[in-house]
């Protein structure tokens, strides 16, 4: 079938090497890395596209909480894309010469340019009276999830300290008691 890392194709043609981090995760895994960004584009796009409808009416306070919660949404990710510094990648893989950051906004989620993207998104979502709007920002929440779990699974190999960071740090929602980690050890440590 071909070298994934550049060799030739099944049609004997020399393909390109796929760019630096892409390179290692082999055809399977550069598939997957491809539809997670283009459903991430596609969701968003649907969700700023989407018209304003009278699906429901908010109340005034509820449509300035959420207008609240969308600058705070767009806050948050503008401190969480500085906080990684050089580690800022678009691709969900650990860029070569990065570091584990979990300090900052890193210390109180894992995540938090997703937090911020889910903040504005259902900040936007509220005042929007469209429950086509809401299924979209639920289908992002459920995106960004699967997403970070994948991106986590290279975390974990890339960074020796990130499953003890994972175990005591939320995903998403600061002081969330029920993060998967936690969970997950837990069941572990159960007894049987």
């Amino acid at each position: 079938c071909g070298d994934p890392h550049g060799g030739a194709d099944p049609l004997g043609e020399r393909r390109q090497p796929e760019p630096g981090l892409l390179r290692g995760l082999g055809a399977a895994g550069q598939a997957r890395y491809r539809r997670f960004v283009a459903g991430q584009f596609a969701l968003l796009v649907a969700i700023l596209a989407l018209p304003d409808q009278q699906d429901w009416t908010t109340p005034g306070c509820a449509a300035t909480g959420g207008r609240w919660l969308g600058l705070a949404g767009l806050a948050v990710l503008v401190i969480g894309l500085v906080g990684l510094g050089r580690s800022l990648t678009a691709l969900p893989t650990p860029v070569p010469h990065g570091q584990l950051t979990t300090g900052g906004l890193y210390r109180l989620v894992r995540h938090p340019i997703y937090t911020g993207i889910l903040a504005l998104a259902v900040g936007s979502t509220i005042p929007s009276g469209s429950i086509p709007k809401v299924v979209a920002t639920l289908a992002l929440a459920g995106w960004f999830s699967a997403k970070a779990r994948w991106e986590e699974h290279h975390l974990r190999a890339r960074y020796p300290g990130y499953a003890a960071y994972a175990e005591r740090t939320p995903r998403f929602v600061p002081f969330w008691p029920f993060g998967a980690d936690r969970l997950r050890r837990r069941r572990r440590s159960a007894p049987r």
